[in-house]
């Protein structure tokens, strides 16, 4: 298996990145992947057994994907062959596979680590399909995102899917503590500052390992470095966040459920993540407006207001000043109590108006604007609500021959209550006066 100084150019005593020479030698060298190459790991089932498919490493950045392809490739006796699908195109594909087949021919199997995979467009995806099912190559793809998103369905179907797992602050110290042995030292830095190296890499064992070398690198100054020297010199791992892909729909679920679920310390928590990730906070105003109407309804009709009003002001003040009423907004909404009656009745009644197509109203309730529609009984016998007893008149609003709907039920919380106790006195009267 070629190396990657090698195929390079580079001797072995060239100057190698700290990530690099710790790169693991064994699968059981690569940390906080138990769940696959553990002793009953997917994985290590699958080598045992000696019977390898085509597989699909699915993970946040630096969890080792780039890595255990390797391993499995040497571990296999397969040729690794690698693209990344940032940079490589239908030619490197071409390429790649007519190597694939020339090894073949002579004995040789090809494990082909397609890095990014789901970079690659719907027709490329389609390309690989020949020469995995004919077993040209053994794929092993690598992506952040989630396959069911991104790839084929007749690709998906054909590979395994594996999930890396980010590493725990576990994973990530005794990564920390591989490099001091390595480095034959301990790293200069204070415990606190140490502590947040390990929150820097926010699971991320690569940029950890960049992080400690930078920090390595600091030596040259007196005493153990602080937090305060190590925020002069290195910068955090951004969070994982895109916007239009699966951590976006992630995150606003995370929102959504916990204002649902009425904590607002998590509310405001997933809230906050999604705007440190650069989340459009317009975006965020409009989901608010839904949960309000969605969750809370009747039970608190102020919610509805207030998610309209912290909207306007973040289009009047923008940010920063603006995400405070959105902030208010939420620990409002996560606070108040919940109901769904008004949404489940607006999808029955929805599903009603379908299934009954065109039925008319009842005549009695039609208006009757010219001579010809009296004579056909519009408007004959309708009794006008603020004339009867108790303002109520009971009569029938649906359309004649079809059942009373009962769409909306109040669930009694909050404003729902007293909602609650008048349609019931209301249906009581409904039924006396229908059965007089």
């Amino acid at each position: 298996m070629t190396d990657l100084f090698d195929s390079a150019g580079l001797s072995n005593d060239a100057p190698r990145p700290l990530a690099d020479r710790l790169r693991p030698q064994t699968l059981q060298e690569v940390l906080g992947q138990g769940h696959l190459i553990g002793p009953d790991g997917a994985l290590s089932r699958m080598l045992m057994s000696k019977r390898l498919s085509s597989i699909i490493l699915w993970g946040p950045p630096g969890t080792g994907k780039t890595t255990i392809a390797r391993l499995i490739a040497a571990e296999t006796d397969l040729e690794f062959e690698a693209l990344s699908a940032i940079f490589s195109g239908v030619k490197d594909l071409r390429a790649a596979f007519d190597r694939a087949e020339a090894r073949r021919r002579m004995g040789k199997g090809t494990l082909l680590f397609v890095d990014e995979i789901h970079r690659f467009n719907r027709a490329q995806q389609d390309g690989f399909l020949p020469f995995v099912e004919s077993g040209v190559v053994t794929l092993v793809g690598a992506t952040t995102e989630n396959p069911s998103f991104e790839l084929n369905g007749a690709l998906l179907s054909r590979c395994q899917v594996l999930v890396l797992n980010r590493l725990d602050e576990a994973g990530l110290e005794k990564l920390l503590q591989r490099a001091e042995n390595l480095e034959k030292r301990r790293l200069p830095v204070t415990k606190a500052a140490r502590q947040m190296i390990l929150k820097m890499a926010d699971g991320d064992g690569r940029y950890l390992l960049n992080l400690a070398e930078q920090a390595f690198a600091m030596m040259g100054e007196p005493g153990l470095l602080s937090p305060e020297d190590l925020a002069k010199s290195l910068s955090k791992r951004a969070a994982a966040y895109d916007k239009d892909r699966e951590e976006h729909y992630n995150l606003i679920s995370a929102l959504h459920k916990s204002v649902r679920g009425s904590d607002p310390d998590a509310a405001l928590y997933w809230f906050a993540r999604m705007l440190e990730g650069g989340e459009d906070p317009l975006f965020l105003a409009r989901r608010l407006i839904r949960m309000a109407s969605e969750d809370i309804g009747l039970a608190d009709p102020t919610a509805l207001m207030i998610a309209g009003e912290a909207a306007r002001t973040y289009e009047r003040l923008g940010s920063p000043e603006g995400e405070l009423a959105l902030a208010h907004c939420v620990i409002h909404l996560a606070t108040a109590p919940k109901s769904n009656a008004a949404y489940v009745a607006y999808k029955a009644a929805r599903k009603a108006a379908a299934e009954t197509g065109s039925l008319m109203p009842p005549k009695h309730i039609l208006n009757a604007p010219t001579s010809m529609m009296k004579d056909q009984g519009y408007g004959s016998g309708y009794q006008y609500d603020h004339d009867t007893e108790e303002g109520f008149s009971g009569q029938n609003y649906f359309p004649d021959g079809m059942p009373r709907g009962a769409f909306y039920t109040p669930k009694g919380e909050g404003r729902e209550a007293p909602i609650a106790e008048r349609l019931k006195r209301l249906e009581q009267l409904r039924k006396a006066r229908r059965d007089d």
